[in-house]
């Protein structure tokens, strides 16, 4: 908010000095703003001067120092403004301009923070879509509270999103699971069973085997063997399907839409798709199979639809899924792809070009591995030997919001320890508690204030003066800084900065609370009643930012907490 004004600013002055001096530029000035790495050097510097000192005729710093001379009218917004180096400017903001960023989110309450940047652009983002094959684990919960977060994120930023699921009903991996239902019901008839190692594992086989005795056995006695292991892949994946979508609802996780492979292959999507790729000359036929030219579009070597044994390819279905997306009319798609699909992002890019639509239309996100901690030691994940910690026995261990945040605490980009025993923990060293104790702490102070017959003041009537402490004006500067993250996020797909935001305003909020307890100037309630309500309205702005945040990341913001340790 206050870093849109400074850049206005700038770029009027800019223009005000290229006016006086008949000089012009290309097109308009790109004002970047950038906090200076020593705190000294002000609040903000911007590099315009030498960016464009050359376009202008001037040395980068005499065109800075002109800038700056039309500063002079901003003492109300800029309290200084410094040449540095070779023509740097560097700001310090005036304090009390802080203060008009707490009457904007009193003003805008629970929109504190969203924008029409996206323009109600539609946006799909496509997560999670795991085989309907066995439990969720941990690295799948890491992908769906991404994108979950992410999909939050592009609405609060003016984006039109669709959350979806494609379903993954066909192939051999619902061959391979219909396989193992139906050899542990050959167990389950006392009959001796080789279970090979390529067959699904885990328990719930045989759970699911069993319900389809009790339920479907006549109908399976009627069944030769090849109907059989079809018969129960279908209602092992419905089945399975139906508990992925309970437990990512447990995690707080809901899709908009659930898009079944099935489907493409009944109404011949496919068959379709390619035959159009064929029209457009992007089809060619090699050693019986037929090959699509992905090289035309900067991948490393062309890919097979249609093998020579007649087979389809995955990229052949998947081809015709992404088509199907724009079809519906989406403008920009997001796939999020564990980290083992790298490979498999060319060739995407090369259909999505091939099919007539721009190469940043479409984004692969890679999610990297979670590593899970169990004291001290690494827990192996396979999920067909089901040797993995499922996504629900995690959760259940540490409860949703703590799941979330954990998930969310790290880069995609980088891989993620999982620390099981620092999760369970109501201790500040926990990330999420201690934000969630911020929230709570506002909450309490509220209360006793409400006893002593004290409120937040509005902004019609607060008294600015009384927040001279400098922490109050970091606060008030950290908080204005909530719609910049809240677009960063969303420009850059990354929803983790949303959560080191929250955690870096819960320890300012949190180490200016602590002051109050050796100096009354930052003490919040106290005999002085126009300086307590202006440090409530403060905390109530800042309740507002960690309120709606939280929302955004899908975690609670408590208004009662319990530390290990017994404080309130």
């Amino acid at each position: 908010m206050i870093k849109r004004h400074i850049e206005a600013m700038i770029r009027d002055a800019f223009g005000r000095v290229l006016t006086e001096s008949d000089r012009s530029i290309e097109g308009h000035p790109v004002i970047e703003l950038a906090k200076p790495r020593i705190e000294s050097h002000g609040d903000l510097s911007c590099n315009v001067a030498m960016m464009y000192a050359k376009q202008a005729e001037m040395k980068p710093r005499d065109l800075a120092e002109a800038i700056v001379a039309h500063f002079k009218d901003e003492q109300q917004l800029v309290a200084k403004a410094e040449i540095a180096g070779p023509g740097f400017i560097n700001l310090t903001i005036n304090p009390t301009a802080y203060w008009s960023v707490l009457a904007e989110i009193e003003r805008q309450g629970e929109h504190f923070g969203e924008s029409d940047t996206g323009g109600g652009r539609r946006v799909q983002v496509e997560f999670v879509s795991a085989n309907p094959t066995g439990p969720l684990h941990i690295g799948h919960g890491r992908g769906a509270v991404y994108g979950d977060a992410l999909a939050s994120v592009l609405a609060a930023a003016g984006f039109q999103v669709t959350r979806e699921y494609y379903v993954n009903d066909t192939g051999n991996q619902i061959q391979t699971l219909g396989r193992s239902v139906w050899l542990r019901l050959q167990e389950l008839e006392g009959k001796s069973v080789a279970f090979p190692q390529e067959c699904y594992q885990g328990d719930y086989i045989i759970d699911v085997a069993r319900d389809l005795k009790e339920r479907d056995g006549w109908q399976l006695a009627e069944m030769d063997e090849a109907e059989a292991i079809t018969f129960c892949g279908e209602v092992a994946g419905t089945r399975i399907l139906a508990e992925i979508k309970e437990d990512l609802a447990a995690t707080g996780v809901v899709h908009d839409t659930y898009f079944h492979e099935e489907n493409l292959h009944t109404d011949t999507a496919v068959e379709r798709t390619i035959l159009w790729l064929r029209e457009l000359g992007f089809i060619f036929e090699l050693d019986g199979a037929l090959w699509f030219r992905t090289t035309d579009f900067g991948d490393d070597k062309d890919r097979v639809l249609r093998k020579s044994d007649g087979l389809l390819t995955y990229f052949a279905a998947d081809i015709a899924y992404h088509k199907n997306k724009y079809d519906r009319g989406f403008e920009r798609i997001i796939d999020i792809w564990g980290a083992d699909h790298g490979g498999y992002v060319a060739r995407m890019k090369a259909a999505v070009q091939a099919m007539g639509h721009a190469p940043e239309s479409f984004d692969a996100v890679l999610i990297q591995l979670v590593n899970l901690k169990r004291g001290g030691e690494s827990v192996s994940m396979s999920t067909r030997a089901a040797t993995y910690e499922t996504l629900a026995d995690v959760r259940e261990q540490v409860g949703r919001d703590v799941c979330r945040y954990f998930f969310l605490m790290r880069s995609h980009n980088a891989q993620l320890d999982f620390d099981l025993e620092l999760a369970k923990r109501q201790t500040p060293d926990n990330p999420v508690f201690y934000i969630q104790y911020a929230h709570a702490r506002i909450c309490s102070i509220f209360r006793k204030a409400a006893q002593r017959g004290l409120r937040a003041a509005d902004v019609r009537a607060v008294d600015t003066a009384h927040l001279d402490m400098p922490e109050e004006a970091a606060l008030a500067r950290m908080l204005g800084t909530y719609p910049e993250v809240i677009a960063e996020c969303a420009e850059a797909l990354e929803p983790h900065k949303l959560a080191f935001y929250l955690l870096e305003l819960a320890r300012q909020f949190q180490s200016y609370y602590s002051r109050g307890r050796d100096d009354d100037r930052y003490r919040v309630v106290s005999g002085d009643v126009a300086r307590s309500e202006a440090k409530l309205y403060l905390l109530k702005n800042v309740q507002r930012v960690l309120q709606n945040a939280l929302r955004i990341l899908g975690i609670s913001a408590p208004e009662e907490m319990a530390r290990e340790d017994g404080e309130q």
